[in-house]
């Protein structure tokens, strides 16, 4: 009898310690992280046009302000690299984590235009700081093969995630009649407590390969540069103006702007994963080539676009043409040195982010004259993102990083 209890006990105490190891598996604090991420930013993105029109009093010249200051942050993601000599890159991720939580559970609390414009601050170097670390954890911990998958679930996870928050929008505002400032701080707090949770749960993890913690520019790299520049534009374009649209041309309240971002997370949550897996299976060229295909119609369409709900299918076409972006995190992990990743991706987020502090406050006076005229501009950046995927190798690897158009000359440094 005894040595029943005994071997029932240990068989409990074998399985929970499995059970325990498979929760803390590296994979497993990402996807928490990731969808820690989205509870924050979808409050804050489904909350923004309305909170900043309706209690700011603000017009596109400063919505567009704003933004610039937003991506401020984002253009100094290169200053990451040089704290991992205090910090380790998962201690860097979850403090970039926490002041993300904070700004966003903050924003309501300062419903004017310079406190918009701090909390906003705040909140964005949370979430630079945190995608840079995010991406050069998953890319040195995930392998090669089974990356595009991985990122795909992610990016579904992180939809998941947006769901609750998109949901919680809706729930506190039209539902129970909360006032913005609740929602904020709700979404925030989610945020922090699951960040908490990680901190305390996760024991240290790290790459295969010590990064380096100082900033690498390589010359072979110049195309995985050229995609994230053009990346960033457009990025621009979308986050800022196709929801401001929707508010200010079709009068989109806050809810309705809640339920369009509910069913773009659904979309994403079933989509992203087999998207990942397309990746695996067509390659980058393929891949960066439908993506950008598909932006041109999507911002063609954009600038001439009055019905509502034609506008709200082209804003979860081009939320789905995101996705394939997981096809240049997958290129710079096949042509990069795996000691350059921590540093790259840096480097990558200040790229990203070049044209980003500049073109939002530029479209904001654009947009007062014609808003067909912003949509129409980023068409022309899908061209240019087309002309540079088609140099992307079918099997691109180190040596093997461009190909030119008319033969098959491959660029080598």
């Amino acid at each position: 009898m005894l040595s029943d209890i005994t071997f029932a006990y240990s068989t409990y105490t074998y399985s929970g310690e499995i059970a325990v190891n498979l929760i803390r598996r590296p994979e497993m604090f990402l996807f928490l992280m990731a969808a820690a991420m989205p509870l924050s930013m979808g409050v804050w993105m489904a909350l923004l046009n309305n909170f900043s029109i309706e209690q700011a009093a603000f017009t596109g010249v400063e919505i567009g302000i704003l933004q610039s200051l937003r991506e401020i942050p984002g253009f100094l993601s290169f200053a990451a690299v040089l704290l991992l000599v205090l910090l380790r890159e998962q201690t860097l991720a979850l403090v970039s984590m926490l002041l993300l939580g904070l700004g966003t559970a903050m924003t309501g609390f300062f419903p004017t235009e310079i406190g918009l414009y701090c909390t906003t601050v705040l909140m964005s170097l949370g979430f630079h700081y945190y995608e840079t670390m995010n991406q050069s954890l998953s890319l040195q911990l995930f392998s090669q093969e089974e990356a595009p998958h991985r990122l795909g679930q992610m990016v579904a996870i992180g939809s998941f995630a947006s769901l609750i928050a998109f949901g919680l929008v809706w729930l506190a505002l039209d539902v129970y009649g909360l006032e913005m400032k609740t929602v904020y701080l709700l979404g925030g707090g989610m945020t922090v407590g699951i960040t908490l949770f990680c901190w305390l749960a996760f024991p240290r993890m790290t790459g295969k390969v010590e990064q380096h913690k100082k900033l690498v520019v390589r010359k072979r790299y110049w195309l995985y540069y050229a995609l994230v520049f053009m990346g960033g534009a457009r990025r621009q374009i979308f986050m800022v103006f196709a929801s401001f649209l929707m508010v200010e041309k079709f009068g989109f309240s806050a809810g309705e702007i809640s339920i369009m971002f509910l069913v773009n997370g659904a979309l994403n949550m079933f989509f992203a994963p087999k998207i990942g897996k397309l990746i695996g299976h067509w390659g980058e060229r393929k891949t960066l080539t439908a993506e950008y295909i598909g932006l041109i119609a999507v911002f063609t369409a954009y600038a001439i676009v009055s019905n509502p709900w034609i506008a709200v299918g082209l804003y979860i076409a081009d939320h789905l043409l995101f996705s394939m972006a997981i096809a240049q995190k997958t290129y710079l992990q096949k042509i990069a040195d795996p000691k350059d990743l921590a540093s790259t991706a840096g480097v990558s987020f200040t790229i990203n982010h070049i044209a980003a502090v500049v073109l939002p406050a530029a479209y904001g006076l654009l947009w007062i004259f014609s808003p067909a005229a912003v949509f129409l501009t980023g068409a022309a950046m899908g061209g240019v993102s087309l002309v540079l995927a088609r140099m992307v190798p079918e099997k691109p690897g180190p040596g093997v990083e461009t190909v030119r158009f008319k033969g098959a000359v491959v660029e080598t440094h």
